[in-house]
């Protein structure tokens, strides 16, 4: 590596630690396991999850972004991170046009890591655009069966006051890592109310995190038209039956066969043909 390299590679490797709690060894608020305690082939077979509260830090869980940090900025560990990283070099490499978004942003860590990637490359031409409805889920079971699961998950995950975010929340994050311009977009709402007439016109890199089957293809129909040829889908959550059965369907309803690539134990992407 050149120094410039050198020192680019040394920034994001610290911002990555420093966004998913590594160095600090952030405690857990619990990990994310399959049921049955084995690991199972997810693009096989439907994955139970089961959620054991409470625990230390742990290395290995933080990595693969398997246990959800009391106070890191994200919860999707390195090897998503890194991911992140690979999928905006790349396109910055093959001058792919489009700005960077990610549907569902929690705290914000990912897209922070977005805007990471694009100052440590000295690129101020595209924008990073965070659409969440800072106000949990809103399942349609009755439209979505597949999000029945998520009609009870308010009641539960309002037990863990951490989980609560809002647009000031984030933007604060922003600042202090430095990384807070005009460049940093929220689209503050439902999917469906935000992304049809949102103002964006390309994007190189779309970044899907919102659980449920509706909030998924909602976000994959008004997104996926504007993402360019070169681009990169990626999904966090193919491992919940509801993600994954969204993703599979629009897949399919498009006659999109470009090759679906494994990141860990619950993330893939893959690169517009």
């Amino acid at each position: 590596m050149t120094p410039t390299a050198d020192l680019r590679d040394a920034y994001l490797t610290l911002l990555a630690r420093s966004l998913c709690g590594m160095l600090y060894q952030d405690e857990s608020l619990g990990v994310f396991t399959e049921d049955g305690g084995e690991e199972q082939d997810f693009f096989a077979t439907d994955v139970r999850l089961a959620f054991k509260e409470g625990g230390s830090f742990d290395e290995a869980a933080r990595k693969e972004g398997r246990d959800w940090p009391r106070s890191a900025h994200t919860m999707i560990g390195e090897k998503r991170l890194a991911n992140i990283r690979f999928c905006v070099e790349r396109v910055l490499e093959d001058g792919v046009p489009g700005d960077l978004i990610e549907t569902g942003v929690y705290r914000g860590g990912a897209c922070i890591f977005m805007k990471g990637v694009l100052k440590a490359h000295d690129v101020t031409d595209r924008r990073v655009w965070l659409a969440d409805s800072f106000r949990g889920f809103d399942p349609n079971p009755e439209r979505y069966p597949l999000d029945q699961e998520f009609v009870e998950l308010p009641a539960k995950v309002s037990r863990f006051p951490h989980a609560k975010a809002t647009p000031a929340s984030v933007s604060e994050t922003f600042e202090r890592y430095g990384l807070l311009d005009d460049n940093v977009n929220f689209l503050v709402g439902w999917f469906k109310d935000t992304l049809p007439d949102a103002p964006i016109k390309e994007l190189a890199v779309v970044r899907l995190d919102g659980d449920m089957y509706s909030s998924t293809f909602e976000a994959l129909t008004h997104l996926y038209p504007r993402l360019s040829v070169g681009g990169y889908l990626i999904v966090d959550d193919y491992v919940l039956s509801g993600c994954r059965t969204a993703v599979n369907d629009f897949r399919k309803a498009q006659g999109i066969n470009d090759e679906i690539e494994r990141i860990d134990w619950t993330g893939i992407y893959w690169r517009k043909s």
